[in-house]
């Protein structure tokens, strides 16, 4: 029961750090690959409130989100926009900005565990005889509800079926008056949100370190990958497959396999299925 009750856990953590990258990507095609950087800024945003200023720690959630979800907006109407279509330009300039502020937080001397933000709420439970701390079941239902949420935003507002919109047909979209550098702010701000709510509810499971930005855009990257890039329910899919693989790897192997799990996933899904579980790219052989 251990295996599973932390491989679930395990499993919609990963899916909260990788919607939204997938969401990002899956309406304009931009591979956002300042997500980790946004993650980390989230958190950090979110100490300063709550140990520096001493701000309620609901408020101090609530300001860093929305700062994160306005940063993520400006990577693309300062950046991104001048760049839009082409690839390899897209994947570079964000992760030199990530990589910016990522690197700018550890000359500035972010590192250590000084910064740490506390558990929602102390204690645990036994659940059939495996010890597990309440905030890990909040981040599980927490992360239940973002998913049935970004499903109900996608499929029932304006905003959620323009941007369903743009993803499925942009040259449609763009006859029915759907303006595609708006949608792409808005999915990147979206984007930028979700990144910050994985943050407040993951990092007080650790430590706020530079590092984590790394570990998250890695792990997005590869549930993204075996998910199918621009399918985020593939996302959520392949975050239960990845998530309980990782979890057997450190039962039987350790924790340090861990990121190894994820890396033998991206190369063997780009090997055996380069479009994903649920990707529309095409395959390889249509594309020799």
């Amino acid at each position: 029961m251990d295996i599973v009750i932390y491989g679930l856990i395990n499993s919609v953590a990963l899916a909260l750090t990788a919607l939204g990258f997938a969401l990002v990507y899956g309406t304009s095609r931009l591979p956002n690959f300042s997500h980790g950087a946004l993650y980390v800024v989230c958190g950090f945003i979110t100490w300063t409130f709550l140990r520096v200023l001493k701000l309620p720690y609901v408020v101090s959630i609530g300001l860093a989100i929305l700062i994160t979800a306005v940063i993520g907006g400006l990577i693309y109407q300062f950046v991104l926009i001048r760049i839009r279509g082409m690839a390899i330009s897209e994947i570079i300039a964000s992760y030199a900005i990530g990589l910016a502020i990522l690197e700018g937080f550890r000359w500035g001397g972010f590192k250590g565990m000084t910064y740490t933000l506390p558990v929602f709420v102390e204690g645990g439970v036994d659940l059939f005889g495996t010890p597990v701390d309440w905030h890990r079941i909040l981040v599980v239902l927490i992360g239940a509800g973002v998913v049935a949420g970004l499903w109900f935003f996608t499929h029932y507002t304006r905003i959620g079926l323009s941007l369903r919109g743009m993803a499925q047909d942009e040259r449609a979209a763009l006859m029915l008056g759907i303006d595609s550098d708006v949608t792409a702010v808005v999915a990147m701000s979206f984007g930028a949100a979700l990144a910050g709510l994985a943050a407040v509810l993951l990092l007080p499971l650790g430590n706020i370190v530079v590092e984590a930005g790394y570990n998250v855009l890695l792990l997005a990257i590869a549930v993204c990958i075996v998910g199918g890039l621009g399918s985020w329910v593939g996302a959520v899919m392949a975050s239960f497959l990845i998530g309980f693989a990782q979890i057997l790897t450190t039962v039987y192997w350790g924790t340090h396999f861990q990121m190894v799990v994820a890396l033998l996933a991206i190369i063997l899904t780009l090997i055996l299925r380069p479009s994903g579980l649920f990707g529309r790219q095409k395959e390889l052989e249509e594309r020799v």
